[in-house]
This record gives structure tokens, C-alpha cells and sequence, in this order.
């Protein structure tokens, strides 16, 4: 944990150890792999510790996915596939994320790794990643369902789950089985979702276009780093056939370009318009999350290829950014002519004030020593396997 909070410029096992003053990295790689600790039982820690310090009535649950671009093959579910980090298709690990956003701050309480179906149906690479035998395929909305469950089934009070489209569109993995435990979700919609009309139905674009002047209000979906985000925002009532509760789509126009958004919404009751577009607004914290995860606690940065490895790597700098999340929470209103401490402050005064100088200088020179060895193994062995390929 103070290796990933102490500002090295690449976080992986070998620096870590090196700034704990540990010889080798062989006790963090023990740690990731082999030791006996359970990653779950930490997460469900984890979220208890988030709820204490950020815990809200108005507490919203934020899904999405994010990829780790990699090399190679061997790396647990890797594979080539479109990731948004990079905005192409690349070779690249998919994991899911929900993120607990309230008033007083946001950040990671749960993650799910994904893993597609040529991994899952292939006994050999399975083995060599270490994935459990009963671990099957599944698509993120069942994921995100999974950790969803989870949390309400820990008892944390949750007023809204909101989305991207790609848990929008999927009503049998995640809108169904919010809806029958009666959670309420914001989630986003193409604007080719088809809306009920008198004719039918139509697509939600061409019901945004059809609706009269007055169904549109100027409202905020919450504050952002340059201030309020107003837009223009209306709704259409649905009622589908044998289902209770309170059912709209949601509608989201940029005041400046006219560009729509959609949304697929549910509460068990009647709610106003402005509740839904600010709960729409919430979908950004887990950009942002993200954004500091990578940035501050080295989420991306791991080097593991195994199941195990991946999770605890996750965990732990899920904790390290709930520290950060936690401690700005705490912050009292700042003298005048100042900025709220951020994250990013929060953990360089960390580190100039609380962490432990930097090692003695026999370890800096072990370390160096080590990385050379090291280094020479590696290179013997590549010399060798080219010598043994045939030209």
C-alpha cells in the first residue's frame, strides 16, 4: 500500500519493493500470487470502509468497463477487442468496475475481470492463468449484475444504478433483475431504442424530434470542473405490459450543438424530472475514478497474467484509492483564495510527510545489482532460444 501511494514514475512489483526497502521483488510477487489472503473478504472490507466515510442517502451506484491495452497472449483474458482506452480494437484486457458516488465523494467498491469466451473455453490456457474451474463465460451486464447484487445484498443502501449503453440495451442481464428488486437505475440507451407511439413505435431520436417545445427543461446534471452542466432534458412515460413501477426514457440535449442522449429509467415510484437528470449526471464520477485510479494507485499498471494476481493487484489499489477518496471527504472548507485538497494533493503530502525516507543506500546499490543479474539471466535465455531456432 505505501508502495502505491509513494509517486513512483511505474508501479509495478519490482518498484514497489524497491521503495519499501525489500532485496528482490520476491515477497511482493509471493504476496500476488501465492500467499494465502483472501482478495474477496479485503473487497468486502473495502466497501465497508467506503461506506463509513462516504456513506449518503443519495448514494449511487456507477457502472462501467475499462481496458488494460497488453502484449502478448498470456496475460487472463487477453485477447484483441475494442477497448475505449485506447478507442480501437487492440489486444487488451476487460475488466468491470462499480464505483459508489455520493455528495461527499466517489470511488471503486467492487471489479469483476471479463472473460471472453475463448478463454473461457479453453481448458489449457484456463490452467496455465489459473482461473477457477467454476468461473464461466459471462457478458459485462451479468458482471455488473453480479456486483450489483452484491452490495444490496450487504445491506448498503443504494437510491439509484446508473450506466452506459452498454448496460443500457441489455434488459435481460441487468435491467430485469434491477427492476425485480425493485432498485431504481438511470442507464443509457442508443438513440435507436424504440419508444411506443400511436403508430407503433418509434425510434427514441425521432420521438426526441417530435415532441413540442415545451416538454424540454433547462436543468442541471451537477456540477463539473468549469461548473454547472446545464442541458435541456424531457421525458416520455412508458407502460410496459405486466411490469410495476414507474418506467420513462429519458432525454438529454446539448444546449449548444443539439446532440441527444438517451436513457432507459426505472423507479418503483414516481419521481421528478430533475432527480433523473441528476442521477444521469452522476455517470461521469467513474471517468473520473478511473482517471485517478490509473493516474494516483497504479490500477493499470500491474504486471500480473494470472487470475489470482489480477484480483489482488485490483483490490489493493482499489484500498489505496478509497484512502485518498476517504481523506478528502474529511477535508473542512479551505481558507479563502483556495482549492479543496484533491486527491492528488492528499497523496504528494502524504508522501513528503508521512512515508518513510528513501532507502539507505546499501539497498539502492542491491537493488541495482539485482536488476542486472536479473537482466543477464534474461538476456542468456533469449540468446539461447534464438541460437536453437533454426534459420
Amino acid at each position: 500500500m505505501l508502495g502505491l501511494l509513494a509517486e513512483l514514475p511505474r508501479v509495478n512489483c519490482w518498484s514497489i519493493a524497491e521503495q519499501v526497502g525489500d532485496r528482490t521483488p520476491d515477497g511482493m510477487q509471493h504476496l500476488l500470487s501465492r500467499a494465502a489472503w483472501d482478495a474477496d473478504g479485503v473487497r468486502d472490507d473495502l466497501r465497508g470502509f467506503v461506506v463509513e466515510h462516504l456513506g449518503d442517502a443519495d448514494a449511487v451506484l456507477v457502472v462501467d468497463e475499462t481496458g488494460d491495452v497488453k502484449k502478448g497472449t498470456c496475460s487472463v483474458g487477453v485477447q484483441r477487442q475494442y477497448t475505449g482506452t485506447a478507442g480501437r480494437i487492440e489486444n487488451s484486457q476487460m475488466s468491470v468496475f462499480l464505483t459508489y458516488s455520493t455528495s461527499r465523494g466517489h470511488t471503486l467498491i467492487d471489479r469483476e475481470l471479463y472473460l471472453p469466451e475463448s478463454w473461457a473455453g479453453d481448458p489449457a490456457r484456463r490452467e496455465r492463468a489459473g482461473v477457477p474451474s467454476e468461473t464461466g463465460f459471462a457478458t459485462k451486464s451479468r458482471l455488473a449484475a453480479t456486483m450489483i447484487a452484491r452490495v444490496l445484498d450487504a445491506g448498503v443502501e443504494v437510491s439509484w444504478v446508473t450506466g452506459d449503453e452498454a448496460y443500457g440495451k441489455d434488459a435481460a442481464g441487468l435491467r430485469d433483475p434491477l427492476e425485480e428488486r425493485g432498485q431504481a437505475y438511470v442507464l443509457a440507451v442508443a438513440c435507436d431504442y424504440r419508444v411506443p407511439a400511436a403508430a407503433g413505435s418509434v425510434r427514441a431520436d425521432e420521438a426526441a424530434a417530435n415532441l413540442r417545445k415545451g416538454a424540454w427543461q433547462k436543468l442541471t446534471a451537477g456540477a463539473g470542473a468549469k461548473g454547472q452542466r446545464f442541458y435541456d432534458w424531457a421525458r416520455i412515460r412508458l407502460h410496459p405490459s405486466g411490469k410495476p413501477g414507474c418506467h420513462w426514457v429519458l432525454m438529454r440535449r446539448n444546449r449548444r450543438t443539439g446532440e441527444t442522449a438517451f436513457y432507459r429509467c426505472y423507479s418503483p415510484r414516481r419521481v421528478a424530472l430533475t432527480v433523473l437528470a441528476r442521477v444521469a449526471g452522476r455517470r461521469w464520477t467513474i471517468e473520473e475514478t478511473f482517471q485517478t485510479g490509473k493516474e494516483l494507485t497504479g490500477l493499470d499498471q500491474h504486471q500480473v497474467r494470472t487470475w489470482t494476481s489480477w484480483y489482488r493487484w485490483t483490490t489493493l489499489a482499489m484500498l489505496a484509492h478509497a484512502f485518498l477518496a476517504a481523506a478528502r471527504s474529511q477535508n473542512t472548507p479551505p481558507p479563502e483564495g483556495l482549492i479543496p485538497l484533491t486527491r492528488n494533493e492528499i497523496r504528494h503530502l502524504y508522501v513528503a510527510l508521512v512515508l518513510e525516507p528513501a532507502p539507505a543506500a546499501t539497498t539502492v546499490l542491491a537493488w541495482s545489482h539485482w536488476r542486472r543479474q536479473h537482466q543477464h539471466r534474461a538476456r542468456t535465455c533469449h540468446y539461447q532460444r534464438r541460437s536453437q531456432t533454426p534459420p
